[in-house]
């Protein structure tokens, strides 16, 4: 058994090395699980190009990963469900179980979390991006199906967790505004939650032509037409549900007059300044802005839905690049005219 493997390790922005990091043997409820696929997420993109993102900054070297699926290679003492050969989806996040939060079914707020590829806590989490890890088993889900789709399951869960938060959305006309990786999968989320018409708009057209593939009855690009959302805020607006994908506070902005009143607009995506709120059409169209933060059961139902095939997200992977390319795969994964989503082979 080896006592190292290589990892993506990010030491400053643009300063991505590929190095030996130790590998320890699956401990008592621990699954160790040679990783097959990982997918490059837009926290990683930050670390990579901006050294972190708001006050959250690398302040030591970081393995970076969060979305990964591998094959459980040994199991530790007390562990039952999992066996040697099994592919799993590996949930990033490893909550505390015993704070407030925790307690009252919303681990995702748990105030002791630790979750890879993270350098909000100090020292770091490291992440996934390592042909070897020993997680706890909790974090390791049974997944039927080839490593690459099952690496999807940590995103999916996040626009799965969204699309909860607002509400039923059957028979329901949704606007998606930000048609990255997110975006997409957020259409394919509020399509499967039975939504009946799916709006997205984007400002390159490049993600827009996927998000329309993947089943968007229209696109717009705010770009070229910076009016296009005109057409739907007439009598107050036509949108039931609105999922802000982009972390733009135009994007908000903009889709708040196509929103009916008493709507519900759930802020996906997350900006790097303050973003000012146009309160006082809030208010009179009695709007309700929901926040969305990561997941919890959701991770699991991602799984399930994933090995179903009840959600396609095939048309999504751009690139698999191999580890020894990790430079290459994260400049591709930053050019959005040609990449949806791009991920790591080990």
């Amino acid at each position: 058994m080896q006592d190292t493997a290589r990892a993506a390790v990010i030491h400053a922005p643009h300063d991505l090395r590929i190095e030996a990091v130790p590998v320890p043997d699956a401990g008592a409820g621990e699954v160790r699980v040679r990783v097959r696929a990982g997918g490059i997420c837009g926290s990683d993109l930050h670390y990579f190009h901006d050294g972190g993102f708001g006050t959250v900054r690398i302040r030591e070297p970081m393995v970076l990963g969060h979305e990964i699926a591998g094959v459980v290679e040994t199991v530790g003492a007390g562990v039952t469900g999992l066996h040697p050969g099994d592919l799993v989806a590996v949930n990033p996040s490893l909550p505390c179980g015993a704070c407030r939060f925790c307690l009252a079914g919303m681990a995702n707020h748990c105030l002791d979390m630790r979750f890879y590829g993270s350098a909000m806590r100090f020292p770091h989490v490291q992440g996934g991006f390592r042909e070897v890890l020993v997680c706890r088993a909790v974090q390791a889900v049974r997944a039927e199906m080839p490593p690459s789709r099952a690496a999807f399951a940590e995103p999916l869960a996040v626009c799965l967790h969204a699309v909860r938060q607002a509400g039923p959305l059957l028979g329901a006309r949704v606007l998606v505004t930000g048609a990255g990786p997110i975006g997409a999968l957020a259409v394919l989320a509020a399509r499967h939650a039975g939504a009946r018409q799916i709006v997205a708009t984007d400002l390159l057209d490049a993600p827009l032509a996927l998000v329309g593939r993947l089943g968007a009855d229209a696109t717009h690009n705010l770009r070229a037409e910076p009016d296009a959302l005109d057409r739907y805020g007439a009598d107050k607006g036509v949108f039931d549900a609105v999922l802000e994908c982009s972390g733009s506070g135009a994007a908000l902005a903009g889709a708040i007059p196509a929103a009916r009143p008493g709507a519900v607009i759930v802020q996906v995506g997350i900006g790097g300044a303050q973003t000012p709120v146009p309160l006082n059409a809030v208010v009179a169209k009695e709007i309700t802005l929901r926040g969305t933060f990561r997941f919890d059961a959701e991770f699991a139902l991602a799984v399930d839905v994933l090995a179903r095939g009840a959600i396609d997200i095939a048309p999504l992977l751009t690139a698999t690049l191999p580890l020894d390319r990790a430079g290459e795969a994260f400049a591709l994964a930053s050019d959005r005219a040609r990449a949806m989503k791009v991920q790591l082979g080990f």
